[in-house]
């Protein structure tokens, strides 16, 4: 179900971007954002893994440096029958973790030195689960498609603003009105659609990567405990990122009021911990019929 939703907002998104090309230049203006955007997309396939490890300021480490985190991720890569990825760390006392890359042999998870004191070696183990299940599901590459796709239209969105002011300020005449109007939506309900299309993507991959890191896990209550420790000590401070950047941590980076949590790449911890505990009562009525039968 997670799969259609996510297939069916990405045909949105890609529609959005056609909108705004063919309200800039027409027929053009279509071919030349479908051109940008296909330009973007290889350039995230390949690079996107980088340019996400260099915002968030990680560097890579050795086993030997650390090898109880190392052995953690690879009790989770075993259990989710998936290779082991590289290892980097976020030198920041803010818990957080995210993965990327553009496939499974090609896979980073990176955590921030803050996550392995705030989080025992259960939930910590819980947290890998839920990154790995990222990489399994291909969300890793998904959301960096995602994000260019969002970024093509913004960067419409910006080409439309000047247009119509150049439109503006060189007069109005026979069907320049219309055009005006064309470029001021594009360049004002665009960029927040997609800003919205964006989000559910994000936050339907989020649930998806929950249930099937609890699944791996084999502990659904060590992530929603972990969930929870992780959104009170995010809501302490921000870490230093970029904004386009903040859909890849298993929690939101950053600290804000009801309104920027309404358009949270996230959804709401307590409903995602709601959703895990669930989960584990459920195990828990399976486990008590079968012993019963």
């Amino acid at each position: 179900m997670n799969g259609i939703k996510t297939f069916s907002l990405l045909i949105i998104l890609s529609f959005l971007l056609l909108v705004a090309g063919a309200s800039i230049g027409g027929e053009i203006g279509i071919l030349g954002a479908l051109i940008f955007a296909i330009i973007m997309n290889i350039g995230a396939y390949w690079y996107s893994d980088r340019i996400a490890l260099k915002m968030a300021h990680a560097h890579p480490i050795e086993e030997s440096s650390d090898p109880k985190l190392f052995n953690l991720v690879k009790t989770q890569c075993d259990r989710a029958q998936l290779p082991m990825p590289k290892i980097y760390k976020i030198e920041s006392n803010i818990p957080n973790a995210f993965a990327t890359g553009r496939n499974p042999k090609n896979a980073t998870v990176a955590v921030t030195t803050g996550i392995q004191t705030v989080l025992n070696d259960s939930e910590l183990g819980a947290v890998l689960a839920h990154e790995m299940a990222h990489v399994g599901n291909r969300d890793t590459l998904i959301m960096a498609v995602v994000a260019t796709i969002a970024g093509a239209i913004s960067m419409l969105a910006w080409i439309a603003q000047f247009s119509a002011m150049f439109s503006a300020f060189s007069g109005n005449r026979g069907g320049r009105n219309n055009n005006i109007v064309g470029l001021l939506f594009v360049a004002i309900v665009m960029p927040l659609a997609a800003s919205i299309v964006r989000m559910a993507i994000s936050r339907s991959r989020e649930f998806q990567a929950d249930l099937k890191g609890a699944y791996t896990s084999g502990d659904p209550l060590a992530l929603a405990d972990a969930l929870e420790k992780l959104e009170q000590h995010n809501s302490l401070g921000a870490m230093k990122v970029p904004e386009s950047a903040s859909h890849l941590f298993i929690v939101n980076p950053f600290r804000g009021g009801s309104m920027s949590k309404l358009f949270s790449t996230h959804p709401p911890t307590v409903d995602r911990v709601k959703r895990l505990r669930e989960l584990e009562s459920q195990w828990r009525e399976t486990i008590k019929k079968q012993q019963l039968d």
